[in-house]
């Protein structure tokens, strides 16, 4: 009864279910790397809600759900989802996409210690 009160501990290379991702990731700001650079920075919203962004300033509004061990993104400007499978190592996350393994593998990257950046809608003529 115990563990349903306090849920277990991830352990490092444990795959990440809908329930420990969202237990990892909940109300944090996680920065990904990609070969070396940083990729993007993701906030961790209530209700499984993300704002994603490239670090440009542009953020995109989206949402993720859990489908046959894949953690999948839809974001407000690309109905077409984007699914990976999440690992937890020592360093961090590590994703695999799933549309293209061979493609891209991200990993959380240490705590920048810097705010992300979504500026306002583009103003035109």
């Amino acid at each position: 009864m115990l563990s349903l009160l306090h849920p277990a501990p991830l352990t490092a290379g444990e795959q990440l279910t809908g329930e420990t991702f969202d237990r990892y990731t909940l109300g944090r700001t996680l920065y990904y790397g990609f070969e070396g650079t940083i990729y993007g920075v993701e906030r961790y919203l209530p209700d499984r809600q993300v704002l994603w962004s490239f670090l440009d300033g542009r953020c995109q509004k989206g949402h993720w759900y859990e489908d046959a061990d894949q953690i999948c993104f839809v974001y407000e400007d690309n109905n077409t989802p984007q699914c990976w499978r999440f690992a937890l190592e020592p360093e961090g996350l590590i994703a695999q996409f799933e549309s293209d393994p061979r493609a891209t593998e991200l990993y959380e990257v240490e705590d920048l210690d810097e705010d992300m950046l979504c500026y306002g809608p583009e103003v035109g003529v």
